[in-house]
């Protein structure tokens, strides 16, 4: 660990409030106790009030905890933290070498009674995703580069309807993670308009000479669900539909990302969403088989039409 690095993490643990001895600090930081002194003479010549007690219980510590700079984190704030990585690296997070350095920093800089307590909070903490493709991490820190600096970048990039990939250049404005994917929201300028691209479809990337001025007001967020779940209050032809069902069904339907953004009222028995016929008659359906027996399409009689259709259809395909 570089020489700043070390002088912080005694500066830390000595903050901790915890009498540390210069063995204690060299095994904890793993170097030579001599370097341990020549750092403590550094941070008081520094001005640093840094007290050395001799005897039996000596030790060094701070005068009355010196320091209260942000950087120094309090146990909370610790475990928050720690618990935050697992869930950005069960996400596939772009940035993991930095995320590891970092969480072993936070624990290096913990005294013993910390380092244990944050030990039983972090063991009984999982999260369990997808398992991510490796080969998406080089293609992500490209990315999050691009959209910190505003470059614009080229790359290969094949939709989920066509067999060959295309050359395109976009302005990445922003990352989006949902439902175990990564976007980009960038301008294309191919279509000369600003869409969303699922990183896992770029074959290939590399930054280009290219500078880009963003919009500060824009949200990649907000495009994205806008695009997404597009507000349709207001917009004619839209269509009722009524599914009665088992409680905790129909609770699941309504937290669902899709169903939940149109749900328009809930009863104990069940749930009116207001949707477009177009989505009503090619999604819907086949979200609604996955529940079975559990819910019952009450109307309209034109879903119900299409629920047979796609049944007999799968019967059909498995009979063969």
């Amino acid at each position: 660990m570089p020489k700043n690095d070390n002088m912080l993490a005694i500066l830390w643990m000595l903050n901790s409030g915890v009498k540390m001895t210069a063995k204690q600090i060299s095994e904890k930081l793993e170097i030579n106790i001599r370097t341990v002194y020549r750092y403590i003479d550094a941070l008081c010549a520094s001005g640093v009030p840094i007290i050395s007690d001799t005897g039996h219980n000596g030790g060094y510590s701070l005068l009355n905890n010196f320091i209260r700079a942000p950087l120094l984190f309090d146990m909370e704030e610790k475990k928050a933290l720690l618990h935050a990585a697992i869930f950005a690296k069960e996400a596939g997070y772009p940035l993991s070498e930095a995320l590891d350095n970092a969480t072993s920093k936070l624990k290096m800089y913990s005294n013993q009674e910390q380092e244990s307590i944050l030990s039983r909070h972090l063991a009984g903490f999982e999260v369990i995703n997808r398992m991510g493709d490796p080969s998406l991490q080089p293609i992500l820190a490209e990315l999050e580069q691009a959209v910190a600096n505003e470059f614009s970048v080229e790359m290969d990039y094949r939709t989920s309807h066509e067999e060959q990939p295309k050359n395109r250049m976009i302005d990445p404005y922003g990352m989006v993670y949902w439902n175990n994917k990564w976007y980009t929201v960038a301008f294309c300028h191919l279509r000369n308009e600003i869409r969303s691209f699922r990183a896992d479809r770029i074959l290939q990337i590399k930054r280009t000479q290219i500078i880009f001025k963003r919009s500060e007001a824009f949200s990649a967020r907000e495009f994205f669900m806008k695009n997404l779940l597009p507000d349709l209050v207001g917009k004619d032809g839209l269509i009722s539909l009524t599914i009665g069902g088992r409680s905790e069904a129909l609770d699941d339907l309504c937290l669902h990302w899709f169903l939940g953004h149109h749900l328009k009222e809930r009863a104990s028995n069940q749930a009116i969403f207001l949707l477009e016929e177009k989505s009503l008659h090619t999604y819907v359906p086949y979200l609604l088989l996955t529940y079975g027996k559990s819910i019952q399409v009450i109307e309209p009689q034109s879903l119900k039409k299409k629920l047979v259709a796609v049944a007999s259809e799968l019967m059909e395909y498995y009979q063969r």
